[in-house]
């Protein structure tokens, strides 16, 4: 066991103090310093503020959180973190800070050579704190189809977290979608591994850019869950892993700068992420060259012994998952600790191990400036507000400010789309209108999972919900101030209750439009209808909503349906009765006023599905990613096409494509393309109609003959296209033939010659124009340094 080194003196400048030299150099320093308990110290976080009182923010919480900590005896050795100081509990932003900052400082005057904790939160669909600005979920974000947007989005949320001392985001979630059923697909990006490596690399430029660490989450496989259960056993192959759930962290590491990753839960052909050294050391370190934390999802060291049965007790476990790669044990301490020192003290770990671990954190606390002499505890934003910590007063910080609202509503503008219409939108200006639904005056109706409200307030109901956030039915008042108005409830959202049915069907009679507000409830582990651990048996609408749509719309009255979910649910059977279909995926505290918008003609809808919406319920839910035999065919019944492809979204005007070449010359015949070289693809989109609108070209690839089973198309580009009425824009797509990269038959990565087809296209189903082309010379070999994402330039 290391002892301690005795610590310069007062008027000497310790090394690991000196920001000349790099921020590992100042580790190595600190590591000959520090004793093993002192090393082992930085690798865990403590929860302060959870006990077994209270009801579950995290799974099986409780189970392992419960046991009293020693609070002043702990942080003698120091700390590595502190876990969820905002997101725990309801606390003003600026007493939170406070608090925060008065923390600190009792682990700095405690620990014996004053290194602080890093503090780390939520910010999945913005600040998980109270009173901070409720943005759209990931979902959201991917329908845009719009980057840029995301890392302004990401940038101001971390701005807002480093204002009251927080450090690191556990965001974004890079988990592809493969089963609709999942209750997380709210919190992913879409279906599509380059549509949510594109837009996770952005909210990653976005945070970092803000100082904040962002965490890459969940590494890997978790979404591929059989049967769409959360926790359960993945059977995904080596290739499906290579070519789809892998890129998205290669793109945001490679292309964003994350500094960290969580691993996942998952059990991925036998084999837990949190114990993988093949995953979290040989591919993420050694082959792509990461040299940030890995931090353990939450209680994930512990489920290697309650859940995998991988490890007899928590000292296993936490031999396990060092060993494997994970340097930070989250939430709180239980396998790290004590055990940790135990097992190194018998030769059951190396110590060597410990230092590559604490160099990371440490090296880490450094770039955050945590290491320097000239620290505060109290955040630049405070400092600026009071001299200490006893003038901080409740109220002083906003974490909702009019730019951060702005923001969260031309995301989720932007976001919404549009289904079908015909010709009920927008709604006339003097309509009677009924409005009803249980979705319709509910602000929960527009917050996901991890949003504070639905992630903590929902313990706390006596708190107000710290914000504003008006619902459709008083956003449509707003919006449309001279039509009439009525309101009824029709059902709830997932109980079997149809009382209310039949006076939300009398109400339709006095209506010239009705406007069904349908969707999911937000909620944790079997309290809601989507969200972690609310996982679905079918996709089926939830509760009785499906009994409430269909009485409206026997009344023969236009329907106007509005979806605000968490994931697509199958609605095949009421399309074609309704006058429009609105999706908006959990749209934030803007959601409202956002689809009065839609519905008053105000916004042009310009969302594209991030996910497909299913024609059928019962069926086996498939992606658009799917091989020939995962597509309709004649030796079975069952159709698994579709009702809305992946990249549907129609518009309030018109767009017209043309004037297509390739290398700046007209499409004719094939063209050839060297397996080294690239090709650029130009068109001109042009608004048609009378309004202004945005057009989101998509590039598809489309190879017919290869080694192994190809997706008929996937996506390898896209550009989202501003136009106001009448004008024009040339878009221009660089494509490596990189991008036409897949795992050969011997399990490495190729690019292969052959004919391919470029499917320029509205949608994974609508292609509007294609290219033929045709890769010439060598199979090429490729590896994670070759070009993961199309250069796209639209002309102003």
């Amino acid at each position: 066991m290391s002892v301690a080194v005795p610590v310069p003196g007062p008027d000497e400048l310790p090394r690991w103090r000196d920001t000349a030299l790099s921020p590992g150099e100042r580790a190595d320093d600190l590591i000959s310093l520090l004793t093993l308990e002192e090393k082992i110290a930085q690798l865990y976080g403590v929860w302060v503020g959870v006990d077994s009182s209270g009801e579950e923010v995290a799974p099986h919480q409780h189970d392992f959180a419960d046991a009293p900590v020693d609070w002043q005896g702990l942080i003698t050795r120091g700390l590595g973190q502190l876990t969820r100081p905002f997101g725990t509990a309801p606390v003003d932003a600026a007493l939170g800070a406070r608090a925060l900052a008065r923390t600190q400082r009792e682990i700095i005057a405690a620990s014996r050579l004053g290194i602080p904790a890093l503090a780390h939160e939520e910010c999945l669909a913005g600040f998980t704190a109270w009173g901070a600005t409720i943005y759209p979920v990931p979902l959201a974000w991917g329908a845009t189809f719009d980057a840029a947007l995301v890392e302004r989005m990401a940038g101001r949320i971390g701005v807002s977290m480093a204002s009251v001392g927080v450090h690191q985001g556990l965001a974004p979630v890079l988990d592809v979608v493969r089963d609709y059923r999942w209750g997380r697909v709210e919190e992913t990006i879409g279906e599509d591994p380059y549509l949510v490596g594109v837009i996770a690399t952005a909210y990653v430029r976005g945070l970092e850019q803000a100082g904040i660490v962002a965490t890459l989450k969940h590494f890997v496989g978790y979404s591929a869950s059989r049967a769409g259960r959360n926790h359960a056993p993945v059977s995904a192959g080596p290739r499906e892993l290579a070519d789809v759930l892998l890129p998205p962290f290669e793109m945001a590491l490679r292309l964003g700068g994350a500094r960290s990753v969580m691993h996942s839960y998952a059990d991925v052909d036998g084999l837990a992420p949190a114990a993988n050294h093949a995953l979290l050391t040989t591919l993420l370190r050694d082959t792509w060259g990461f040299e940030g934390t890995v931090v353990a999802d939450y209680f994930g060291i512990s489920f290697l012994e309650a859940l995998h049965g991988l490890a007899g007790n928590a000292r296993d476990a936490g031999v396990l998952a060092l060993t494997a790669g994970v340097d930070v044990e989250l939430p709180t301490l239980r396998c790290y600790g004590d055990p940790l020192v135990d097992a190194v003290t018998a030769d059951e770990v190396d110590e060597k191990l410990v230092d590559r671990a604490v160099r990371r954190v440490l090296a880490q606390k450094a770039e955050l400036g945590l290491l320097n002499s000239d620290w505060s505890p109290l955040p630049p934003a405070l400092v600026d507000l009071a001299e200490s910590f006893d003038d901080v007063e409740r109220g002083s910080v906003d974490l909702d400010l009019d730019a951060d609202r702005a923001l969260a509503r031309e995301v989720a503008e932007k976001s919404i789309v549009l289904l079908r219409n015909d010709s009920a939108l927008p709604v006339t200006p003097h309509a009677r209108i009924l409005v009803t639904g249980p979705r319709a005056d509910d602000p929960l109706a527009m917050m996901g999972c991890y949003s504070f409200p639905s992630h903590v307030l929902s313990h706390h109901p006596d708190v107000a919900l710290g914000l504003s956030a008006p619902t459709l039915l008083e956003s449509l008042r707003a919006e449309l101030p001279t039509s009439t108005i009525a309101y009824a409830l029709g059902c709830d959202v997932s109980t079997a209750d149809e009382s209310g049915i039949a006076a939300a069907v009398a109400a339709a009679g006095d209506a010239d439009v009705v406007v069904v507000a349908l969707g999911d409830r937000a909620g944790l582990f079997g309290r809601g209808t989507s969200g972690e651990g609310c996982d679905a048996a079918d996709l089926t609408l939830p509760g009785v909503q499906g009994q409430l749509l269909d009485a409206l719309l026997d009344t023969g009255k236009p329907v106007i349906v509005v979806l605000t979910t968490g994931r697509p649910y199958a609605i095949g059977q009421y399309v074609d009765r309704a006058a429009a279909v609105v999706q908006a995926f959990f749209p934030g505290e803007e959601g409202g006023p956002a689809l009065a918008g839609v519905i008053s003609g105000r916004v042009s809808p310009s969302g594209r599905l991030p996910v497909s919406i299913p024609a059928d319920a019962s069926g086996q839910p498939g992606t658009y990613l799917a091989p020939p035999l995962g597509r309709r065919t004649e030796v079975s019944n069952l159709d698994p096409t579709a009702l809305f492809p992946f990249g549907f979204g129609l518009s309030l005007t018109q767009f017209s494509w043309d004037d297509v070449t390739l290398d700046g010359s007209p499409v004719s015949d094939r063209v050839d393309v060297p397996t080294d070289g690239s090709v650029a693809v130009s068109l001109t989109v042009r608004n048609t109609g009378d309004r202004s609108g945005a057009e989101v070209v998509q590039v598809y690839l489309h190879d017919p003959v290869a080694q192994t089973t190809r997706p008929v198309v996937r996506l390898i580009g896209f550009a989202r296209v501003e136009l106001a009425a009448g004008q024009s824009r040339r878009v221009t797509f660089e494509l490596s033939a990189d991008l036409t990269a897949f795992t050969g038959i011997d399990g490495g990565r190729i690019v292969e010659p052959g004919d391919l087809e470029l499917r320029l296209s509205t949608s994974s189903r609508d292609v509007v124009t294609t290219v033929p082309l045709r890769l010439t010379g060598p199979l090429r070999r490729v590896d994670h340094t070759r070009t993961l994402v199309a250069d796209v330039t639209v002309a102003a």
